[in-house]
């Protein structure tokens, strides 16, 4: 990362009574970066953003903003702002009203605050909106004036909990694009919690994939997505095939497994495996090829299989393949790669071991 740093999280752990919720989280956010905090439920991402807004006190470690160290600084004494789940604007209050809300505690003068509405009603795609009340807008829309809310005081660092989450995927789908559009308009440092890994991928300078209060993996999307540092990293972004199984041989980083059923497939070392240890194997369904033909004739990069289902998707066509062993592996095909293939067909299927990768572990395995 080569921007200054906006938010510098150092060490930080938190604990409620015995439950240890975050376990010394170390992550530096560059200015005007747009970073996603990941994981399923119960990770710790939310108690990690509050921690960084002031709402929650970190056991131990400390949060820096633009050099400040802010970890004993209440909210409203730090440069942050806060978009919750749900816009919870204030019911009595117009929309120009609830924009304005903080600028008036500052103290600013009513003509500046009316210039500042009506700028950031523009910036959220809410022009003429600004004399309704909070019931008259769609859930979109409460979602843009919250956002614009958040925005009004000029935040350092705009920290967003999930905001889209109660919307409908089409709506959802616009409003990350919005969202985006919007960070870059203000060249401003975002960070979003979310447990949507589609929405951390379209949305996010980098991505911090978290998993039982730990940081799994720290990179860009295409990183995180090409090159999962984990059986877990691995298998909650995106899509992916998981076979485990023994480590047969590793041959110039090539790792062969041997699943208990006898099934032997082929990726990338990732880390230094020992013969006879569990490891699991990662392949995504696109690198997946597949053709038509006998077991015999099977490449070393190629297994044998059996048609158990092909689901149409629109912009490809998923195959489903059982292996002789019961496993059950999918290969994403073009449309016109599927003429022919139908259920019930004896197929063969692979992959070049560079497009696997193999880790420890077996699959469930934590991060």
């Amino acid at each position: 990362m080569t921007a200054p740093i906006a938010v510098e999280i150092t060490g930080v752990e938190k604990r409620f009574g015995d439950h240890a919720v975050l376990h010394g989280i170390d992550l530096a956010i560059g200015e005007n970066e747009f970073v996603s905090l990941l994981g399923p439920s119960g990770c710790g991402k939310t108690t990690l953003l509050r921690i960084v807004a002031g709402f929650e006190h970190a056991t131990a470690g400390s949060v820096r903003i633009r050099g400040e160290d802010v970890t004993g600084l209440p909210p409203h004494r730090r440069p942050t702002n806060l978009v919750f789940q749900r816009g919870a604007l204030f019911p009595h209050m117009s929309v120009a009203e609830n924009i304005g809300y903080s600028l008036k505690l500052r103290g600013w003068p009513k003509a500046r605050i009316a210039a500042r509405v009506d700028e950031l009603l523009h910036l959220v795609k809410l022009d003429g909106l600004g004399g309704r009340g909070p019931t008259q807008l769609s859930g979109g829309q409460i979602q843009r004036a919250a956002l614009a809310r958040a925005l009004a005081p000029e935040p350092s660092v705009l920290l967003l909990d999930e905001p889209l989450s109660a919307l409908d995927l089409k709506l959802r789908q616009h409003m990350q694009l919005e969202l985006r559009a919007i960070q870059r308009a203000l060249g401003a440092t975002f960070i979003y919690v979310t447990h949507d890994q589609t929405e951390a991928l379209v949305m996010s300078d980098r991505i911090a994939i978290m998993n039982a209060g730990r940081l799994v993996q720290v990179g860009t999307p295409r990183e995180i997505y090409t090159r999962p540092a984990s059986i877990f990293a691995s298998d909650f972004i995106g899509e992916t095939n998981l076979v485990t199984g023994s480590v047969a041989g590793v041959e110039e980083g090539v790792v062969t497994l041997v699943t208990p059923g006898g099934l032997r497939v082929r990726g990338s070392a990732s880390v230094p495996l020992a013969a006879g240890s569990t490891a699991t194997l990662s392949v995504r369904p696109e690198a997946v090829r597949l053709r038509k033909g006998d077991p015999a004739d099977a490449t070393p990069d190629e297994i044998g299989g059996t048609i158990a289902e092909v689901v149409y998707l629109g912009s490809r066509v998923r195959i489903e393949v059982a292996a002789p062993d019961g496993t059950l592996l999918w290969a994403d095909l073009r449309d016109a790669e599927t003429t022919g293939l139908e259920r019930g067909m004896v197929v063969l299927l692979g992959w070049p071991a560079d497009a696997a990768g193999v880790w420890p572990g077996s699959e469930g395995a934590e991060g």
